[in-house]
């Protein structure tokens, strides 16, 4: 048998090769972005005539990687800067400057928007209670989804739809809004520092709060968006119920699903996610009839990204109807049982 010792020793590129192979395409694709035209030609030449990889390729080019990085180090020099750049790319420039005060933070204090983004909901809403819906959707949209869907919960049934309806038509704040909103909230748990023009709020922000929201806030406040502005709770709709959202149904919804889709539609939607997350669409159904689809998945062919965003739209249009008479359930909110 054949040992890791006496497999023929890798070469530099055969090794980048091997370990490039080894990334999803995702990641392979924004590290390769980073070459030169000549690596890049030299990389895919190399990766085309390696043929065959076994695993004690696979281990050699690994082991490979690990002696280099334990002779090369990490530099600590610019590391706060790097953990930033990662935060920002994550959950955007908002969300990432409050990270990264919380993980190096300069001084011990904190303003009053600061110290309420760490309290919980039964902490807020008595900060709230009786103010003006711009000063709370200015708020919400700086708390997690979960945390501002609940405080919206908590809202008179009157201001949610304000409120929600100023998340979603929120541009840039003013200082002076921030001001107010910062006066309104040290007032209360006697905190002050800090003001800043932030580009906060819209339809994506709105359509996580009201993702959390539960069934009952979503259809008393939706139906009154759209009496103010159809196109937009037409758009807030859009960002609600992505293709992600159907991978949390059971076997038995996604059944009642996929009988209502048609199957050139189904693989086409499918064509254009990845292998893992195709799984739950095939539990719900008999081998043979997985099998039939992963074979015709494999032999479509290339597809235009946009044939398949348009078949997972016509899935999430099914989905919808199939939720409102209530064949299909996506759970999500404590008034959702009976």
């Amino acid at each position: 048998m054949t040992t890791l010792a006496d497999a023929p020793a890798l070469s530099d590129a055969q090794s980048a090769a091997v370990l490039v192979m080894l990334l999803g395409e995702d990641e392979a694709s924004r590290l390769v972005g980073q070459l030169d035209a000549s690596e890049l030609t030299r990389l895919g030449e190399t990766m085309c005539a390696l043929g065959e990889i076994g695993p004690d390729e696979i281990l050699q080019a690994i082991d490979g990687f690990v002696a280099r990085a334990e002779r090369l180090g990490i530099h600590a020099h610019g590391r706060a800067d790097q953990v930033r750049a990662l935060m920002t790319r994550a959950v955007g420039e908002v969300k990432a400057d409050n990270l990264m005060q919380r993980i190096l933070p300069e001084a011990p204090t904190y303003t009053a928007l600061e110290l309420t983004q760490w309290l919980n909901p039964q902490a807020i809403v008595p900060l709230v209670q009786g103010e003006h819906p711009q000063a709370i959707a200015v708020l919400l949209v700086q708390l997690d989804p979960d945390v501002a869907a609940k405080v919206l919960h908590s809202l008179p049934a009157e201001q949610q739809t304000q409120v929600v309806h100023r998340v979603a038509t929120m541009g840039p704040v003013a200082p002076e809004a921030l001001d107010m909103l910062e006066e309104l909230l040290s007032r209360r748990i006697e905190l002050c520092h800090g003001r800043d023009m932030l580009t906060m709020g819209g339809t994506g922000n709105a359509a996580e709060i009201m993702n959390s929201s539960g069934k009952v806030v979503e259809k008393r406040v939706m139906p009154e968006i759209a009496k103010i502005d159809k196109n937009l709770a037409r758009q807030i709709e859009s960002e609600m119920f992505k293709f992600e959202h159907l991978y949390v149904l059971d076997p038995q919804s996604m059944g009642s699903l996929l009988r209502e889709v048609e199957s050139d539609t189904l693989i086409n939607a499918l064509k254009g996610i990845a292998e893992e997350s195709r799984e739950v669409f095939f539990r719900a159904m008999s081998s043979r009839a997985a099998e039939g689809v992963k074979d015709e998945i494999a032999t479509r062919g290339r597809l235009k990204m946009a044939d398949c965003i348009e078949a997972q739209k016509q899935i999430i249009a099914t989905a919808r109807a199939l939720a409102a008479e209530g064949v299909i359930a996506f759970g999500g909110g404590e008034d959702e049982y009976v």
